[in-house]
């Protein structure tokens, strides 16, 4: 057989066989998702035609410690559906300083369960505000602060001795000015120049009515105007990060070969920072173009020639309905997203002590392909947007779990944070703060028992259960980034802590705060792991029971059923039990029998039942 390229020689060393029967199979999905893209872009015979090369270059030369890595997954189609994949997020500074400060605290991790490391960006950023390190200056260089390229390879050999995996933050839609590019965009270079969008004051006014403004507080508009581009330069985000323009098929191809180059270093995962706004259309909110989600496909489908064991994960924070494409068509896009619909309905279900909007969400979240995973999450960096289920409830709805959470209006200790015209404020605020946990408070207080009941139901979802770093010690809001010039002006610092080490030592001591949730976590994971073993499967699917404050789901398409059970009230509730586990189940979080038809489930219990 000769080779795919006709620039390389045929295949002949085993590895070699192996990118050759990948490459037979994916380069024409490769092609043609790139081709309802580029196709008719007057320089599209000599991009395919290198591109192929480069892909061809890449797989070939895969270091051999991974390619053993891609053939185990190769093996085993269903390893993204296991259970029990937890993962731990946290910027690399603010949990251990440096990159092998983190290779000194992979005890604790694994202590916890957890298989997979999602450190927040760590690639060089510009100097200054960065946003957090998501106005990336060099995506081929670490932050200087952290480490270099070297401690990020040895962290992920570290992770694979461990059975563990390393997601990366790669922030695709837009660079730092400073980035070499735009640089080059600057001095005038017409090649570069082409890699951003810069228009008028007529057409960028234009633009922007159709547009949907992300910090209207902080960093009003989507443009800004550079004299040395000679125009208003797309800044979607803020002013110091410029949008990529992946109408040039040279910017799908060099972001391409980043995650190539990254791959390269040990990286089993991307997350691809704002996905949604890939693709920018005149007359539209710029969100979620069908451009957008073929470019998404198209590097699935390179990397799966390249790098097969390699997972991409949508970032995408919109409504489900433009969430689920980002899977791709049969499930060859991203392979996970963050499920934030869900995660969104369950602060408000828990406001309200009330399942419906968790219900409505859980069900649309269950038609992804099957092929593809959740990401399934109580917080993050950022913060929460109600917005994103306007689809699901009603404004007033919105409305009210804002000033819930945001504004004094419940138990929750968050702050309001900006909104687009016409949205109701978003929230800021720890997992521990918004669900009422004040300091002090031991592991039996309500403020505890909501935030173990939320991640006890992330971790019976199918999908992978992510923890946000301190959410398993009850980490307060972090009130000291207000005196911090860098950090004051933007309000999601509040829920970015420094790693309390002190309290990470007290998971030791019997009946402490954070030796109780730090257990439950942990507990929650191993029976995730479990629940594989004895037969689990399928997605999600919302039950009712009759009752609004029982929070109810199966999972009934493996060789055992299970039922989660959550009280989202501050009372008992009664429960009649469904069949088959009316007659008889066990509750895989404290192992006893049950029996009846009906279940008492106190103040915040929660219950995974699995039948016989």
């Amino acid at each position: 057989m000769t080779s795919p390229s006709p620039s390389v020689p045929p295949a002949t060393a085993p590895h070699e066989k192996d990118v050759e029967r990948r490459f037979l199979a994916g380069w024409p999905r490769l092609e043609a998702r790139l081709a309802e893209v580029y196709g008719e872009d007057p320089r599209w015979a000599t991009f395919i035609a290198a591109l192929k090369e480069k892909v061809w270059a890449a797989a070939i030369a895969r270091p051999p410690a991974l390619r053993a890595l891609d053939v185990q997954r190769e093996a085993s189609q269903d390893w993204l559906n296991l259970p029990g994949q937890g993962a731990y997020t946290f910027y690399v500074d603010r949990f251990a300083g440096d990159l092998p400060g983190v290779r000194e605290r992979l005890d604790y991790l694994d202590d916890l369960g957890v298989h997979w490391l999602h450190p927040l960006p760590l690639l060089k950023p510009r100097p200054g505000d960065s946003d957090g390190g998501f106005a990336v200056a060099d995506y081929r260089q670490i932050d200087p602060r952290l480490g270099d390229m070297d401690d990020l390879e040895a962290l992920a050999a570290d992770l694979r001795a461990r059975d563990m995996g390393l997601i990366l933050d790669v922030v695709c839609n837009h660079t730092a000015r400073e980035h070499a590019w735009a640089q080059a965009a600057r001095a005038g270079d017409p090649a570069y120049r082409e890699y951003y969008i810069t228009l008028d004051a007529e057409a960028a006014a234009d633009r922007e009515r159709h547009l949907i403004d992300v910090f209207p507080d902080t960093a009003p508009g989507s443009f800004t105007y550079d004299p040395d581009m000679g125009g208003h330069v797309w800044t979607t985000f803020y002013p110091f990060q410029w949008d990529l323009n992946y109408a040039n098929p040279a910017v799908f191809a060099e972001m391409l070969a980043v995650l190539v180059f990254l791959a390269s270093k040990g990286v089993q995962g991307f997350r691809l920072d704002s996905a949604p706004y890939l693709w920018k259309a005149a007359g539209t909110t710029s969100r979620n173009q069908p451009q957008a989600y073929a470019i998404v496909e198209a590097w699935h489908e390179a990397l799966a020639i390249i790098a097969p064991s390699v997972v991409l994960v949508a970032e995408a924070i919109e409504s489900l309905d433009d969430v689920l494409p980002f899977f791709g068509r049969d499930g060859r896009g991203c392979d996970l997203a963050y499920n934030n619909a869900v995660m969104t309905a369950l602060w408000g279900a828990l406001a309200d002590a009330d399942a419906g909007v968790f219900n409505r969400c859980l069900a649309a979240s269950a038609g992804k392909p099957r092929r593809a995973a959740w990401l399934n999450y109580v917080r993050c960096h950022d913060d929460l947007i109600w917005n994103a289920l306007a689809a699901y409830a009603s404004p007033e709805d919105l409305a009210r779990w804002s000033a819930f959470y945001g504004q004094g209006g419940g138990f929750s200790h968050g702050r309001a944070f900006q909104t687009a015209p016409g949205g109701v404020p978003s929230t800021n605020g720890m997992a521990a703060a918004l669900a009422g946990l004040e300091p002090g408070e031991g592991p039996h207080s309500a403020g505890a028992r909501r935030l173990t009941l939320l991640y006890g139901i992330v971790h019976a979802l199918d999908g992978w259960p992510l923890i946000y770093m301190g959410d398993e010690l009850g980490l307060p809001n972090d009130e000291a980034y207000a005196d911090d010039p860098l950090r004051a002006a933007d309000g999601r610092w509040l829920h970015r802590p420094a790693m309390d080490w002190s309290a990470a030592g007290r998971r030791n001591q019997a009946e402490t705060l954070e030796a109780e949730l730090f257990a439950r976590f942990r507990h929650f994971g191993a029976r995730a792991r479990a629940l594989a073993a004895q037969g689990v499967a399928g997605p999600a699917r919302p039950v009712d029971l009759g009752s609004p404050a029982i929070l109810a789901f199966e999972r009934t398409e493996g060789a055992q059923n299970l039922l989660c059970l959550g009280n989202l009230a501050e009372a008992p509730v009664l429960a009649t039990l469904p069949a088959p586990f009316s007659a008889a189940a066990r509750d895989v979080l404290t192992g006893q029998n049950r029996e009846g038809v009906s279940i008492e489930l106190g103040p915040y219990e929660l219950v995974w039942l699995v039948t016989p």
